[in-house]
Parts: C-alpha cells; structure tokens; sequence
C-alpha cells in the first residue's frame, strides 16, 4: 500500500493538471528525438551492462518488414574485438592503425541483415541502428552511427568473426552504433535546412 501511495505521488509531482503519465511519456520521448546528436569523443569508462543490455533490446523491437527481423546485433564490449573491429574499418578508408574510427567509444553495437530473410533487410537494420541510437541518448549515453559495416564483414577477417560466433546466413552489415559516456560538452544543434517538410492538406 505504502508503495501504491509513493508511486502516486511520484506521478502527481511530474504532471500538471493537464498532463497524464502518458503525455508525460511522450514530451520526454519527443525531448529524446529532437536532442539527440552524434558524438565523436568518448570517455575509457565502461557503461553498466544492464544499460547495453537495454539498448540492445530496444534494438530488437524496431518495426521490420512483415515482422521477419532481419537484423541481427552483435554486441562488443571485449576490448580486443573492438579494436580488431576498428582497425578494420580503418583499413577499409586506407588509414593506419594509429586512427580510430570509433573515437574511442568502449562499445561497438554492430547491426547486420540477413538479404534472404527479406527484400526490406537494409531498411529493417536502419530501424534497428535508429532506435540503438535513440535509446541511447535515452539511457544517458554518447552514439554515433559508423559507416563501413559492410566492407568490414565482407573481409574474410570480418566473417571470421560470424563464423566465430556460430553466425549462419547471408548477413550484410548495415553499421556500427558506438556507445559510451560523453567526453567534453555535448554538441549544438545544427540549423534544418528549409523546406525540409512538404505540405499537402
């Protein structure tokens, strides 16, 4: 009963009277979308393991074309495997492995999408990477989407790592979602460009 009772309280001191929980749900869902920015500089320190876990499962309830669920993520927290991923996309842009495309960032969420689960597999691991990077800022972290998934898995190194962990299938990779604790400040919005809508009432 105590419990009931500091829930309501809870809930009343974050609406106003004209806000049910619901509404309040969607202002910081919307707060979520619009401050969410790509970060490309990342503390060492590791984020909690059921905060990953979490990300990772609003990963897997993003829409896919009839519910077929394409994508598959792997997650890497083993610091060697996300350095042999780094410096593998490195070498996919011709850069020594002095460079970083990860910006240091402690997790690698990769996304890949079976092409023979269905015709929508690329838009099915672009949802996922959406809402990965959206739960994160969610959750208090940093992301980014990194390019050249792709080319890495297409490396006989890259699909080592599939073959590895038992991963059967024509999987092509869509991205990297880094994640990790922002290091400095935190990015401004940039301007939207005009006519970035079109109406038609």
């Amino acid at each position: 009963m105590l419990g009931f009772i500091a829930l309501a309280l809870v809930m009343a001191s974050c609406c106003s009277k004209n806000e049910t929980p619901n509404t309040v749900t969607m202002n910081t869902t919307m707060e979520d979308l619009l401050t969410r920015r790509s970060i490309r500089s990342y503390t060492d320190e590791m984020p909690p393991m059921e905060v990953i876990e979490e990300i990772c499962k609003a990963g897997t309830y993003a829409p896919t074309g009839m519910n077929k669920q394409s994508p598959i993520i792997i997650a890497v927290t083993n610091r060697e495997v996300r350095d042999r991923l780094s410096r593998l996309n490195a070498s996919v842009f011709g850069k020594d492995n002095d460079m970083d495309p990860f910006y240091g960032a402690p997790v690698v969420l990769v996304v890949l999408a079976d092409r023979n689960t269905s015709f929508t597999w690329m838009e099915d691991g672009s949802l996922v990477m959406g809402n990965l990077l959206n739960a994160a800022h969610a959750k208090g972290l940093g992301s980014c989407w990194i390019h050249r998934a792709k080319e890495v898995f297409e490396m006989e190194e890259g699909k080592a790592i599939l073959a590895e962990l038992g991963i059967e299938g024509d999987y092509v990779g869509i991205g990297n979602c880094i994640l990790g604790y922002v290091k400095g400040d935190y990015p401004e919005a940039r301007p939207r460009k005009e006519n970035y809508v079109y109406w038609i009432k």
